[in-house]
């Protein structure tokens, strides 16, 4: 089955660590958003990641429909709200663990 990474592009390098209360409250609601991917069990890797440098988030989803992925990850809310974006690949070649 196909697997697509999804980076969620923050408004600013140190964003994690740096989140205002309004920027917390919409975080929670992208997280619970996501929940029916990880029930399924087509959420691989969900959450974010530190760098020296900067934060972002990052996704790896197992599934057959892109085009509903993409829906899906249009509706979050750290979309829909301006908070954030995100930028959708398709992993070329790989492996990711066995269900």
């Amino acid at each position: 089955m196909p697997i697509f990474v999804l980076r969620l592009i923050a408004p600013r390098p140190n964003f994690a660590q740096t989140l205002t209360d309004s920027e917390r409250e919409v975080m929670g609601r992208h997280a619970a958003h996501w929940r029916p991917y990880l029930e399924r069990g087509d959420m691989v890797v969900f959450g974010p990641v530190l760098t020296d440098q900067d934060s972002y988030g990052l996704a790896v989803v197992e599934t057959g429909d892109e085009q509903a992925l993409r829906e899906f990850a249009a509706q979050d809310p750290v979309v829909t709200t301006g908070t954030a974006a995100f930028e959708l690949g398709r992993l070329a070649s790989g492996h990711v663990r066995e269900r």
